[in-house]
């Protein structure tokens, strides 16, 4: 047995995004991420976006999923004002 002491641990919980909700809806890659505009939200499915881990293949925490679905919110209100 080996003990290490450390002051804090994060623990990632899988490396597979949860996309399968989405396939033959919107574009996926390879590695099943759903695709999106470089440095924005939108999918290749006009008035669809997508945040957090779902997309970004390299922070895949939580803090992306709270940053990106803000990205998102302000993408869909810019695309209402703009569509309706």
């Amino acid at each position: 047995i080996k003990y290490l002491a450390f002051d804090g641990l994060i623990i990632a919980i899988g490396h597979q995004p949860a996309s399968d909700l989405f396939k033959n809806k919107v574009e996926l890659d390879e590695e099943g991420y759903i695709k999106v505009t470089p440095g924005g939200t939108q999918t290749n499915v006009k008035g669809i976006f997508a945040a957090g881990d779902v997309f970004d293949k390299k922070y895949r925490q939580a803090i992306t999923a709270a940053g990106t679905g803000c990205m998102a919110a302000l993408d869909v209100i810019k695309y209402l004002e703009s569509n309706h």
